[in-house]
């Protein structure tokens, strides 16, 4: 079963382009290498968000999300690009 998430995330003033830079290079290739796809992202620079979709083909999202999160990759990460955002929105879409 595939699961698709919407993520819509406010950055720090200012540090847009620097969690773009962080997330392209490591949470992104590491959302791969876990199994998820990353369907699209977009930049909205007048408002400092980051909008993103992300998708896995699999049974259970929850346990691949708390694997994603979990693993030694992603606790490595640093500097973490969570650390600039300031708000999130997260939901899951389904196609018409």
């Amino acid at each position: 079963m595939k699961t698709v998430e919407l993520r819509d995330y406010t950055i720090q003033a200012g540090q847009l382009d620097r969690f773009v830079e962080l997330w392209s290079r490591g949470i992104r290739p590491l959302h791969e290498k876990k199994g998820f796809h990353v369907e699209s992202a977009w930049r909205v620079p007048a408002e400092d968000r980051f909008v993103w979709v992300v998708s896995y083909d699999g049974p259970d999202w929850n346990a691949a999300q708390r694997a994603y999160y979990d693993s030694p990759e992603r606790k490595a990460l640093d500097p973490d690009p969570a650390a600039l955002i300031v708000s999130r929105r997260k939901s899951f879409i389904e196609g018409v």
